[in-house]
């Protein structure tokens, strides 16, 4: 007999190690059965995940041509969804234990998001001239419209996890490892739901035929639902019995953890869609890889730490662990991004297009090495965290049968969690960035993830001294990482990655804003970086486009032009241009970034503009700015990023066109910049075609040797030399022309290409851009030695442009003009194929001709 009694301090932990021991025995045996359960419901859960997340990338999509392109109109709308999925997440999660068959319940969530889904999508696409309109009149409630068309289809999808995790009928035991798994089966989905929309099929089906293949994927998962509860092969549950004791407060604790976790995890996304853009660019292609990346760390550890999640001795500290390791290695991540990074990316590249010979799969290799780097490790320990927030939540309640209200529970845990992602989201956008810039923010959140670990350490009913340890450790190490790492370390990477010296830099909560300062001698000039990518500069050769992109159509107009629009502020050349123009009662720029304003006294060329009060510039997305005022305008003229950028082919498609003519006074003109080297030769005929389609008259006018534009009226626009000239002797326009090398009005017109006959025939079977078919933003890689050919291409339209009142000496002048003009051309064309003989010849021919042109010298490498 043993001299210990039942109830000695020996014995007890004796028997609670066996206890424990026989518990991960019994969970090892029942691991495998509750796997190959859930191996079906978890088929839908992806498809579900795959249709919820097409969705959602086509009604950001769509939202930014219903309440504009500005982060905040965008985020307010999106956090919508977000509420949507928490909320149904929460409703349904109480509905499934309640219901006796609940794959049916979780078939009619399917159905009703195959409803409301493509009902939702249909409206989006209508819906900006309402939102407007209703905006003018009842102000915020028209917001109604916009959140309750995303807000309520995401209720439906939210549901669908915790019903289907309640269809399993898992016991509180295996309720971690059976949500993991199911939360990673519907997070595997939506990673293929974001990278289908951008790779397949909005290029192939459009907006409302990618809605279709998402509905389409509702309707299967509804239909296999329904045919496995005809079939028995899932058992129905009983209704749970209504909940006879509260939520306890270490469950309460856990789920309030998860939820402030899921904050700092969507502030994460906040700061990184800023950081990485300098690795990756801003193709719609690079964002696509960088959310599937942040999805596939989520799920992958979702699913690794299923397996372990119900065997671990102390889930809090676990978790508490995760959290805080998570915010450690966000911030390391992005704080040591440099050279290494960019020179990974260089290698992944020129591996992939060895291996594949196809440029896309080239530069997403290189887009996937920087999110791997960055996003990677931070979610696969947030994703990883999720099994122990349903095991801490789950067995921290107090409830009067064991197995009991697991859908509510799983559906809490995943509403609070995405609700708390809402608010990070709006937190870090709105606040910590603006306020602390990008490295600052991301030094508090990975601050605030190891005190959210060290709590949950110390909030389990077993408190163990390792745990808390680690815990505070992680949260210690994220500390002396924010403070020493400097806040300006992203605009230095850019200078030094871009060799220029850094003039101006802003981190924003619309994006991050840069000047740097590059090149020698008197080539020496600052260009505007956006989001670390390159829209402009002030160099002669910027200067000559932008100057022409204001005062072409002010000069050829048919009327007396007494108001003009710039769409897109960049360097302010283009709006400072039209201080030039004498006559202009209103000149106004719409800007979507307040960064973008303040930067622009930096560049020289735009006679200070920016503090001129003749300028009226309006913090506005281009489109919402004509949707929501009834002003005309004589001239509007556009000077956007390129169109494949991300977003921006809502001002290249014909439906902006169309909206763009009814804000034309008569005889009114818009001008399009055309960039050449940007997109392919297809996209560039489809780009015209769009512009055809809504402009009887138009012509195309080259501004520089890479840029073209398209100008376009609903009246014929004849050349009429009397008024160009009268128009040229204007004190102000001439020097501001003659300063980017165009000194008279016979090398002005020179500049003009081919008419709207010359350009149908080009574009002829060129599908145009549209809303809905806004294909050119997922166009393939722009191909070697595409911008030559275009070029060659276009300036092969070149015929007589349609001048009225001209004599003999301004016809021979021009026409001395254009072969100058076009020997250049040729002499770059040269340069591009290497035949410096030719090259040698051309050039020649332009400096003999105009050798006193700073347009040409500057291009030469000499002083303007």
């Amino acid at each position: 007999m043993s001299h210990l009694s039942a109830d000695h301090p020996k014995s007890t932990r004796r028997a609670a190690t066996r206890k424990a021991r026989e518990t991960r025995d019994a969970a090892r045996s029942q691991d495998t059965p509750v796997a190959r359960k859930a191996a079906v419901p978890a088929l839908l859960l992806f498809a579900s995940g795959t249709a919820a997340l097409i969705y959602q990338v086509l009604w950001v999509k769509q939202l930014t041509l219903v309440v504009g392109i500005e982060v905040q109109a965008v985020t307010i709308a999106i956090s919508a969804f977000f509420a949507g999925l928490a909320l149904g997440g929460w409703l349904f999660g109480k509905l499934a234990d309640r219901s006796a068959r609940p794959l049916l319940l979780y078939a009619a969530l399917e159905i009703a998001a195959l409803v409301l889904g493509i009902g939702a999508t249909q409206a989006l696409a209508h819906s900006a001239a309402w939102f407007a309109a209703w905006q003018a009149s009842a102000g915020p409630l028209a917001w109604a419209l916009p959140l309750a068309l995303v807000c309520l289809p995401a209720i439906a999808m939210g549901g669908t996890v915790p019903v289907l995790t309640r269809a399993l009928a898992p016991s509180r035991d295996d309720v971690g490892g059976t949500g993991g798994r199911l939360y990673a089966a519907n997070t595997a989905g939506a990673i293929t739901g974001a990278l289908l929309p951008a790779f397949v099929l909005i290029p192939w089906l459009g907006v409302q035929g990618s809605a279709l293949a998402a509905a389409a994927l509702n309707a299967v998962a509804a239909l296999v639902a329904v045919a496995l509860t005809r079939r028995g092969l899932a058992a129905s549950v009983g209704a749970a019995a209504p909940r006879t004791q509260a939520f306890a407060g270490p469950a309460r604790m856990a789920v309030a953890l998860y939820a402030v976790a899921g904050g700092i995890a969507l502030g994460y996304e906040v700061v990184w869609s800023q950081a990485i853009a300098q690795f990756i660019g801003t193709r719609s292609f690079a964002f696509s890889i960088v959310l599937a990346t942040y999805l596939f760390g989520l799920a992958l550890g979702s699913a690794i730490a299923a397996r372990f999640a119900d065997r671990a001795r102390d889930p809090w500290s676990a978790f508490g662990m995760l959290i805080g390791a998570a915010g450690l290695t966000a911030l390391g991540g992005v704080a040591c991004a440099g050279g290494w990074l960019a020179l990974a990316q260089r290698h992944a590249s020129a591996l992939a297009l060895a291996a594949t010979g196809n440029l896309l799969t080239s530069m997403c290799a290189s887009f996937a090495v920087a999110a791997c780097a960055i996003v990677l490790v931070p979610t696969l320990l947030l994703g990883a965290a999720f099994p122990f927030a349903l095991r801490m939540a789950a067995n921290g309640g107090a409830h009067t049968d064991k197995d009991s209200n697991i859908g509510a529970d799983v559906g809490r845990v995943l509403a609070l969690n995405t609700a708390g992602g809402i608010a990070g989201t709006m937190f870090a956008g709105f606040v910590l960035v603006p306020s602390l810039g990008l490295m600052r923010s991301l030094g508090v959140l990975a601050v605030a993830a190891g005190l959210i670990g060290l709590s949950a350490a110390l909030s389990g009913s077993i408190v163990r001294r390792a745990g808390v340890v680690a815990c505070a450790s992680i949260a210690a190490l994220s500390v002396i990482v924010a403070f020493v790492t400097p806040a300006d370390r992203l605009g230095t990477r850019l200078g030094d990655a871009h060799g220029g010296s850094l003039a101006y830099y802003e981190e924003s909560a619309g994006g991050t804003v840069a000047v740097l300062e590059q090149g020698d001698g008197a080539q020496r000039f600052r260009r505007l970086y956006i989001q670390g990518v390159s829209n402009s500069g002030d160099a002669m050769t910027s200067r000559r486009y932008m100057r022409l992109q204001a005062l072409a159509p002010l000069i050829v107009h048919g009327g007396e032009p007494r108001s003009a629009l710039v769409i897109g502020l960049g360097t302010g050349i283009t709006g400072g241009a039209l201080l030039a123009w004498p006559t202009l009662d209103t000149r106004v720029v719409a800007e979507l970034l307040p960064a973008v304003v303040r930067a622009s006294s930096r560049f020289d060329g735009n006679f200070g503009m920016s503090a001129d009060p003749r300028m009226e510039i309006r913090i506005a997305d281009g489109r919402r700015e004509l949707l929501s005022r009834d002003a005309h305008y004589d001239v509007i003229t556009l000077e956007p990023p390129p169109p494949s950028a991300a977003g921006v082919v809502n001002l290249y498609s014909t439906d902006f066109y169309r909206l763009a003519a009814t804000r034309l006074n008569q005889r009114g003109i818009v001008a399009q910049w055309l960039p050449l080297a940007t997109q392919n030769e297809d996209q560039t005929r489809s780009l015209i075609q769009s512009f055809l389609q809504v402009f009887p008259h138009a012509a195309l006018w080259t501004t520089e040797f890479h840029e073209m534009m398209l100008v376009g009226s609903m009246q014929p626009m004849p050349l009429d030399v009397p008024r160009i000239r009268a128009r040229f002797a204007q004190a102000d326009v001439a020097r501001a022309l003659r300063e980017v090398g165009i000194a008279s009005p016979e090398a002005f017109v020179a500049t003009w290409v081919a008419d709207r006959s010359a350009l149908a025939y080009y574009a002829e079977d060129a599908r145009p851009v549209t809303d809905d078919d806004p294909r050119i933003e997922y166009a393939p890689w722009v191909r070697r030695g595409d911008f030559p050919s275009t070029l060659a291409h276009l300036l092969a339209l070149q015929s007589e442009p349609p001048l009225t009142g001209a004599d003999a000496a301004f016809a021979d002048t021009l026409a001395a003009e254009r072969r100058t003009l076009h020997a250049f051309y040729r002499a770059g064309l040269d340069a591009y194929r290497g035949d410096r003989a030719a090259w040698t010849r051309d050039i020649g021919t332009v400096m003999s001709a105009d050798r006193s042109n700073p347009y040409y010298r500057w291009v030469m490498g000499g002083a303007e």
